[in-house]
């Protein structure tokens, strides 16, 4: 077990936002979290990073919490204005631990090459960031975070932005973590993709949360109970999903 936590509740400054989460997350799990917004996801992911405290329950490391996290954050959180190239991105992946004093070794320099080779990133390496298209920028992200060298990966809202080939070839790269006993959690919208790529999934709405296989969990009661969908968008979902089957209705029932 990487990491366990029963009864938290996460909110600011002793004002809650979401109470009763529990979760568990074992080497090679993939940990889908849905909501609202406004349901507690960023609360949970601060918490998880270790930079806000739960105001109640506590998250427990069987193992010890790892040194490194690996982190990618939203779309809004990155400021392509910044002068680098997609390389230089992707490089500061290995800069854990070295500050700005000591060079990038053999080792992380392989990890680096390999990294831009794996998310298809290798023939536009030099090019600046600010000219990288969505996709190609979630590509390089991709890649820094492949860089880390993380047992535990965090990614919040990965898919924002970026064209359905896009989306597919990061799944099979986070479907490769999985299968390397990389532990993830993933903030996602897209329900089809959790159904395929996640073990489990953490339902958070109206200030609670609900924890189990994503099959179970993710059902149009509990996801109208929770918040997430209204009952006519339930029906039209399951409409669609009769009419034209799971290939074209966007992913397996939910």
């Amino acid at each position: 077990m990487v990491l366990s936590a029963h009864g938290l509740t996460l909110g600011y400054r002793g004002h809650p936002v979401v109470s009763d989460v529990s979760l568990k997350l074992a080497p090679g799990d993939v940990l889908a979290v849905v909501g609202h917004n406004g349901s507690g996801k960023s609360t949970l992911v601060k918490t998880l990073l270790g930079t806000l405290p739960p105001i109640a329950g506590a998250i427990e490391w069987p193992t010890g919490r790892p040194s490194t996290i690996a982190y990618l954050g939203q779309r809004t959180e990155f400021d392509t204005r910044f002068p680098v190239r997609l390389r230089d991105l992707a490089e500061m992946g290995a800069w854990h631990g070295l500050g700005f004093t000591r060079r990038i070794d053999p080792a992380g320099r392989a990890r680096i090459e390999a990294a831009l080779e794996r998310t298809g990133t290798a023939d536009i390496a030099d090019m600046p960031v600010h000219t990288l298209s969505a996709g190609q920028l979630q590509r390089a992200l991709f890649a820094r975070t492949m860089v880390q060298d993380a047992p535990v990966i965090l990614l919040d809202e990965p898919f924002t932005a970026v064209d359905q080939s896009t989306e597919a070839d990061l799944l099979t790269l986070i479907d490769d973590w999985s299968a390397e006993g990389r532990a993830l959690i993933l903030v996602l919208h897209d329900l089809s993709a959790v159904l395929r790529h996640c073990t489990s999934a953490l339902l958070l709405g109206r200030g609670t949360a609900l924890f189990g296989v994503p099959h179970t969990t993710l059902t149009p009661d509990n996801l109208i109970e929770f918040g997430y969908m209204s009952a006519s968008q339930a029906e039209w979902q399951e409409l669609m999903y009769r009419r034209s089957g799971p290939e074209s209705a966007g992913g397996p029932r939910v």
